[in-house]
């Protein structure tokens, strides 16, 4: 019940309307090309999104907490799911060491009117606020292999991308398959899609 009421405030912060404000002035962000991608630069405190959103503060800013951007302008919550690096990974890692404080960021911001998406962003760059020093946001996989010093190395070097060598996405799958739905799901998917 508890994460069904978190994916409904997350739906009402993603649908409800907020006056559209431009954060592109000043932005050195550089693009993905990415869809209703908008270059976006701003003033915000870092908040533990499972605290700000539901309540849940006992483990407030720990590891494995997903973080957001409160944004000073307009109050609004961001939520930040990708840093710099070329891989689509959390930037949780990159905010943690500012959580519970006021920051510039700079990066991209994905919105669009037409569809429920509001307030997503990848974060390229993060200063604590009134600091001249920007830090660039790329420190996740350097921080991931640091985690993870025997995850399927041959001669010292890593093999094939980080996700298909994560210890807890490899227990994942071997306790749910691939599907999430167990192996006779995963082997009938198998057959009816290569066989």
């Amino acid at each position: 019940m508890k994460r069904f009421s978190i994916a409904l405030v997350f739906a009402a912060f993603a649908t409800s309307p907020v006056a559209a404000q431009d954060f592109s002035e000043g932005s050195e962000a550089k693009t993905w090309n990415l869809y209703a991608e908008i270059p976006a630069t701003f003033e915000a405190e870092v908040v533990d999104l499972l605290c700000t959103v539901a309540g849940d503060c006992d483990n407030q800013c720990a590891d494995g907490r997903q973080l957001g951007l409160l944004r000073s302008a307009d109050n609004a919550l961001v939520y930040p799911n990708k840093n710099s690096q070329a891989a689509f990974t959390g930037a949780a890692v990159e905010l943690a060491p500012y959580c519970g404080k006021m920051v510039d960021v700079d990066g991209l911001l994905i919105e669009d009117e037409d569809f429920p998406i509001k307030n997503v962003y990848l974060v390229q760059k993060i200063r604590e606020a009134g600091s001249d020093d920007w830090v660039k946001a790329n420190k996740w996989t350097k921080a991931w292999a640091k985690e993870n010093p025997d995850a399927k190395t041959v001669d010292g070097k890593a093999k094939g991308p980080w996700f298909r060598r994560d210890p807890r996405v490899q227990a994942t799958i071997a306790q749910t398959g691939y599907t999430g739905l167990g192996e006779e799901a995963d082997a009938a998917l198998i057959k009816e899609l290569f066989e």
